[in-house]
């Protein structure tokens, strides 16, 4: 009984599984298949690689590339900074009203990002930071969650090691660095995974703020070139643009999924 039921819940869990990868496997198909057979349903082996160098040619990707890259590793670093600081100060500081403030950083846990997309404009504005990578930036560089998971993380940690290193000489400062951040790796791993994902493909906001080339994501860069009229209903050249967004993300994943599933599970994310 007990092999029956483990039976039926992998059977479970493969057929989600191949029915989650048919839409990745049809815009696969549909990219490297040659136009004339991009809707069709017989098999063939006719593959091509012009529909790539139709898309690159067309939209500039390169730059969105560029600017993708730069937005999610900014934001990553300033995240990294921001919320070891916040939660070490939850974790471990004695100030007054800490655990109100506490809770109000937990609330904004549960406000929706779009909620806050007109006073973020509208202080971007007065800044003069619309259209440039840091307006696109700048409502990020705090994470309420990070800030949760981080301290949580840093209670597990014995303070009796704080005051070792204190009898040691060693500054709050160096003591945070030191020690909670490498007995943090898989907290940091974990939210370093949410991030990134978030940041890639985050469209709504660039959307709004950006309006040149200069400063788009990818995101955006692929909306405009998907409803562009060279474009139109060509699904081969949409399908292949939308690979070159999503490829990135999923080689990191296949390369660290070890990694990232270990990471999760030691930071007690179910």
């Amino acid at each position: 009984m007990p092999h029956l039921k483990r039976f039926a819940s992998r059977g479970l869990l493969f057929l989600f599984a191949a029915l989650w990868s048919v839409p990745l496997l049809w815009l696969t198909a549909t990219a490297f298949r040659p136009k004339a057979l991009a809707l069709s349903a017989s098999f063939s082996l006719d593959l091509t690689l012009q529909h790539f160098a139709a898309v690159w040619a067309a939209a500039p990707f390169g730059q969105y590339y560029i600017n993708t890259i730069l937005i999610v590793v900014s934001v990553l670093a300033f995240q990294m900074v921001s919320v070891t600081m916040a939660a070490f100060a939850f974790a471990r500081l004695r100030f007054y009203g800490k655990s109100l403030v506490f809770l109000l950083f937990l609330a904004q846990i549960m406000v929706p990002a779009d909620v806050l997309i007109f006073p973020n404009y509208t202080v971007l504005k007065e800044l003069s930071l619309l259209d440039t990578k840091l307006g696109v930036m700048l409502p990020y560089f705090a994470s309420a969650f990070g800030i949760f998971l981080l301290r949580q993380t840093f209670l597990t940690i014995p303070s009796e090691l704080d005051e070792a290193a204190t009898m040691e000489g060693y500054s709050r400062w160096n003591v945070l660095w030191k020690i909670y951040f490498p007995l943090a790796r898989p907290a940091y791993l974990a939210f370093g995974l949410v991030s990134v994902s978030y940041q890639w493909n985050n469209y709504l906001w660039p959307l709004i703020v950006t309006n040149s080339v200069e400063n788009r994501p990818l995101t955006v860069g692929l909306a405009i070139f998907a409803l562009s009229f060279e474009t139109g209903a060509q699904w081969s050249e949409v399908s292949a643009a939308t690979l070159l967004v999503v490829t990135p993300l999923l080689a990191v994943f296949l390369l660290f999924q070890r990694q990232f599933m270990n990471s999760f599970i030691q930071s007690g994310i179910k």
